[in-house]
């Protein structure tokens, strides 16, 4: 954690996966946030709730790197002392039955995996020979590098790091608790994000809100079931790098650049003095306009142009070598690949050229005098009516009750 490789700056794929795992942390492009932050009353103070969960999620970030950093620390110093163990007994027996010409260290096996590696570098030029024995070398950052990525981490390293500790049943028990509690609470906040946004726009699925939000979880678990067979984890590779990750930059640059440019930063900022009573700092302005959309447009035209120039591959594994290899999409993968970027994207312009389409109808109709233009005394007539002057017993958050679903009090 704390020698980092600057040298993978250069790879795109890194700068991808760290914005999605902040989009995923705070809940960026799923309308998670903007789901639950519907139910507060009107004048709650946002400005500290965004600070808030922007502090608290970097210092669980940082606590959660310092707890993985450990954990594989550990289990990879544990795996190369076994390594440095099971090198030297190999050598000590093949020295002795003649096939290999060698003068040992008589403390071989009590080698650290530092001087083993030493050791083994400086002795050994020629490695082709000892790997039909298969004696390589031990390091520790090989070992920290066998299986950390994706479902590797949580499902091979961590499991078996867990089962290295002492008393391993109780610490496997909290950490399999843990991915429970992670799995539920992200769902539970994906599925707001979705239910939400089609409850207010459909009223008729008001009062059938329990079978609407049970219809949704029986629907994803449906979908979820082609990620546990055989080659579920080459769909959970591929929606993962692609369908989460180019998606998600194109929603959340689509939402900073029609909240800066088309709705206005400043109005946006009126609109938060409204609830707040005070106007947050300027430099929120330039950092909607200019900072942050340019680093997403940068981060997004980038990755497209890797993924034109560069065709995608995924990681196999290779039994006659016993090893990974990377392998490139087959053409049915790279239509699905596509297929998913493009439906997830897609609304976003088809919801724009709807809007757009609407008024210019409406102004078409206007201006042929299809549709009757209300007098200023029909409007203040209106005005009257409207539910903002009636007096309604409302709750403290200003909105008005939904009735409750049949068979409910």
């Amino acid at each position: 954690m704390f020698t980092p490789k600057l040298s993978i700056w250069g790879d795109m794929q890194v700068w991808r996966q760290a914005a999605t795992q902040v989009f995923f942390a705070l809940g960026l492009g799923f309308g998670t946030i903007i789901a639950y932050s519907s139910y507060n009353p009107q004048h709650n103070n946002c400005h500290i709730d965004g600070l808030l969960v922007s502090g608290i999620n970097f210092l669980t970030s940082v606590l959660a790197t310092l707890v993985v950093f450990a954990v594989l620390g550990f289990r990879a110093n544990v795996l190369a002392h076994n390594c440095v163990a099971r090198n030297a007994g190999l050598f000590t027996e093949l020295v002795k039955n003649g096939s290999l010409s060698a003068v040992l260290p008589v403390n071989l096996s009590e080698f650290s995996p530092a001087q083993y590696s030493n050791w083994y570098q400086d002795q050994w030029n020629d490695t082709k020979q000892l790997q039909k024995w298969k004696l390589g070398d031990c390091r520790v950052e090989d070992e920290m590098n066998k299986g950390v990525e994706g479902t590797g981490l949580a499902f091979i390293a961590f499991t078996e790091a867990m089962t290295l500790f002492p008393t391993a049943p109780f610490w496997s028990m909290l950490f399999f608790f843990m991915l429970l509690n992670l799995g539920l609470s992200t769902m539970l906040g994906n599925m707001q994000g979705i239910i939400t946004p089609l409850l207010d726009n459909f009223q008729g699925l008001q009062r059938r809100r329990t079978l609407f939000t049970v219809l949704c979880c029986i629907i994803g678990f449906l979908l979820g079931l082609i990620f546990v067979q055989g080659s579920g984890n080459y769909f959970v590779t591929m929606f993962d790098d692609y369908s989460a990750t180019l998606p998600l930059l194109i929603v959340v640059a689509g939402e900073a650049f029609a909240i800066a440019w088309v709705y206005g930063a400043d109005r946006f900022l009126d609109d938060i003095e409204n609830m707040l009573g005070w106007r947050p700092w300027k430099i929120y302005s330039y950092m909607w306009r200019f900072v942050s959309l340019a680093a997403m447009l940068c981060l997004l035209l980038a990755s497209l142009v890797h993924l034109v120039m560069k065709r995608p591959t995924y990681t196999a594994w290779n039994r006659e070598k016993s090893e990974e290899e990377q392998l490139e999409y087959p053409p049915w993968a790279l239509g699905l690949l596509v297929s998913l970027i493009v439906v997830a994207a897609l609304p976003i312009p088809v919801m724009f050229l709807r809007q757009l389409l609407l008024e210019r109808f409406s102004q078409y109709s206007h201006n042929s005098g299809q549709i009757p233009v209300p007098t200023e005394e029909e409007d203040g007539v209106q005005e009257k009516e409207s539910p903002a002057d009636l007096d309604l017993d409302l709750p403290g958050n200003g909105y008005l009750l939904v009735p409750a679903e049949e068979g409910q009090e």
